[in-house]
């Protein structure tokens, strides 16, 4: 993020002066939904909690860039959070036996429509099925966004994973230090009233975490994911793209490979490695 002029900051900060509508401005640009969900007649649930499948239906802009036949490894529904939010909800069974299961958690100016191609062939290619979901007042889903309706959406989201178990690993792409800090870098503290304190929360974590940042970033400095790798419990090792910016770190082929090389090698390697341990 540039630098505020007098105006931005006029009518960021007075219109109304809450903490939680800063943020929303500064956060969340929802786009104009590109696909629809027509509730289905069925009770069936594609996963281990009470939801509600839809049918999915693309708008032109959304861009799907496979076949007819593809989008029946799609599976939409909605879920209701616990701030009585319905969310809309996208599981992609990119394969029949994967190796994890990944809560994907979108950009900002997207919806799980514009996102689903890539949620496709992502997951095709990691060997994994992507559960994707729309925060409030994204896509189909109801509410404002909001700080605190993230988390919740977040929270129900996971709760919809099949066969959910613990937190293997995190995968950080691109993550703000805090919100203050992404609008005024001089700031080197955590206000009461800043938004999204990544930095306060990350070593929380005790999931392998994995930080992909672009040095070239104009809108979230590359200091922000230095700074979050730097206070990780279990960071592995990172990737630091030179010459990537913010919105272009899925084009570069060391994108691809670091997630492959932390799911095989990261998770799954440590993981057979302390299972021959432990029966040694």
């Amino acid at each position: 993020m540039n630098r505020l002029s007098l105006k931005e900051l006029c009518g960021l900060f007075c219109c109304p002066p809450l903490p939680s509508k800063i943020a929303a401005k500064l956060a969340f640009l929802p786009p104009e939904p590109t696909y629809q969900l027509i509730p289905n007649a069925t009770n069936e649930s594609p996963t281990n909690v009470q939801v509600k499948p839809s049918t999915l239906q693309f708008f032109d802009r959304a861009e799907w860039q496979y076949t007819d036949r593809e989008l029946e490894s799609l599976e939409a529904f909605t879920i209701t959070t616990n701030r009585n939010n319905q969310i809309a909800c996208l599981y992609v069974k990119a394969t029949p036996q994967p190796k994890f299961h990944i809560l994907f958690s979108h950009g900002n100016a997207v919806d799980i429509g514009q996102m689903s191609s890539f949620y496709l062939g992502l997951g095709s290619r990691l060997q994994c099925n992507i559960l994707g979901y729309d925060y409030s007042g994204y896509g189909c889903s109801t509410g404002c966004p909001s700080e605190k309706n993230l988390y919740s959406d977040a929270e129900s989201a996971w709760d919809c994973l099949p066969a959910r178990h613990s937190c293997a690993g995190v995968i950080l792409h691109s993550p703000l230090t805090s919100g203050m800090r992404v609008a005024f870098p001089e700031t080197n503290r955590t206000w009461c009233f800043d938004a999204f304190p990544s930095i306060e929360k990350i070593e929380r974590v005790m999931s392998k975490v994995l930080v992909i940042h672009g040095m070239e970033d104009e809108v979230v400095d590359f200091s922000h994911g230095m700074a979050i790798y730097s206070k990780a419990v279990s960071p592995v090792e990172p990737l630091w793209l030179e010459g990537a910016g913010h919105n272009d770190i899925e084009l570069h082929a060391a994108y691809l490979e670091r997630l492959k090389k932390f799911i095989n090698e990261d998770l799954i390697g440590t993981h057979q490695n302390n299972v021959d341990a432990s029966k040694s």
